[in-house]
């Protein structure tokens, strides 16, 4: 093969690579947000979460659970709002509820380094432990304190409302997931399941009463985001950021704000806590280059302490509605009391209806 023709194959050779290149790369990204994202475009249907914690009656079965653990497993599960089968089927899984006579139960580790009934590594009860006896001390190997540590944990993994993820975070296995929900439902006589919540919650549809109708119009949009994916600098109408949502609900009224965190924060009238109203912003000290007085991350107050908020890439669900009453919480601006939007909003509502 001459010269040319080596030149020629080589940058045809190059050119596919390219190619194949620009065709791999939008598809990693785009499937990382199926992997990590978990969303669609499109909100997914809600699932009633209301009766997620609720305390079901135990069945034969229960006869089998040793009487200190049994009353152990429901007072926690009255506390933290866990069906207390659930803590049951882990005791069941675990240690047969502190009777194995396997190495870690009642002193030592086993060989992933876990002790106790409930089987804690060391440092996440050390991060989640409970003095359930009040005696003083927290205890991995004293059902007393290891049974409530237990229910602690899956709360702050998403139970009741997301039982399945809770339970697949105590012990990263499906089948393990299964298997512990297998027991709970043995305990409750066969009739039982858990919520496993997609982000968009029945109760949260509820529009805020006793608030204006466009407030309503606004976070109606807001809302209906719910399940799309976040995608930093995303301006929608598949993909939204914590600002770019923000600023598109209430272009949906036909009212302008700026378009990214660092320019709403000082944009809209200044509102104590404790007094925001749905509609209203609040900010947060999280995120890269933020600080006391530069919040990155905003949300939007639908009201009961919630917000609609398009959180991250890789939270579940990536757009939804979540407290906002958390430590990083630095603010609240109610864009709607400038003298400018005011006047806006006063046009809009003359404007008569087509």
């Amino acid at each position: 093969m001459n010269r040319r023709r080596l030149l020629l194959a080589g940058a045809l050779g190059a050119a596919a690579m390219l190619f194949v290149a620009l065709m791999i790369v939008p598809v990693l990204f785009g499937a990382s947000q199926f992997m990590f994202g978990g969303g669609g475009a499109g909100s997914a249907a809600c699932v009633d979460t209301s009766r997620a914690g609720a305390q079901p009656a135990e069945a034969n079965d229960a006869r089998a659970i040793p009487a200190d653990y049994l009353a152990l497993y429901k007072q926690a599960g009255k506390d933290y709002g866990i069906p207390w089968n659930v803590l049951a089927g882990i005791g069941k899984v675990e240690t047969s509820h502190g009777t194995s006579r396997l190495p870690g139960v009642s002193s030592g580790e086993n060989y992933a380094g876990a002790g106790g009934p409930m089987q804690f590594l060391a440092a996440t009860f050390k991060a989640f432990a409970v003095d359930g006896d009040k005696d003083g001390k927290k205890d991995r190997y004293d059902p007393d304190d290891a049974i409530p540590s237990a229910a602690r944990y899956l709360k702050h993994n998403g139970a009741p409302e997301r039982m399945r993820t809770a339970l697949f975070m105590y012990n990263h296995s499906w089948d393990y997931v299964n298997l512990v929900l297998d027991w709970a439902k043995r305990y409750v006589g066969g009739d039982f399941t858990v919520v496993q919540s997609n982000g968009v919650e029945c109760e949260d549809n509820e529009l805020p009463a006793n608030v204006s109708g466009l407030v309503q119009r606004i976070i109606a949009f807001a809302m209906a985001q719910r399940g799309k994916r976040y995608i930093f600098g995303a301006n929608g109408p598949d993909a939204w950021d914590c600002s770019s949502i923000i600023q598109g609900a209430y272009r949906s009224v036909g009212l302008n704000i700026p378009r990214t965190t660092f320019q709403q924060w000082p944009w809209g009238v200044r509102i104590d806590k404790g007094k925001e109203q749905p509609g209203d912003l609040v900010f947060f000290n999280s995120g890269p280059g933020t600080s006391a007085n530069n919040p990155g991350h905003v949300g939007m107050v639908i009201g009961k302490g919630k917000m609609i908020v398009a959180s991250c890439s890789t939270c579940k669900p990536n757009i939804g509605v979540k407290p906002y009453k958390r430590s990083d919480w630095i603010g609240t601006t109610r864009p709607l009391a400038r003298p400018d939007m005011q006047r806006k909003v006063a046009r809009l509502v003359a404007q008569p209806a087509n």
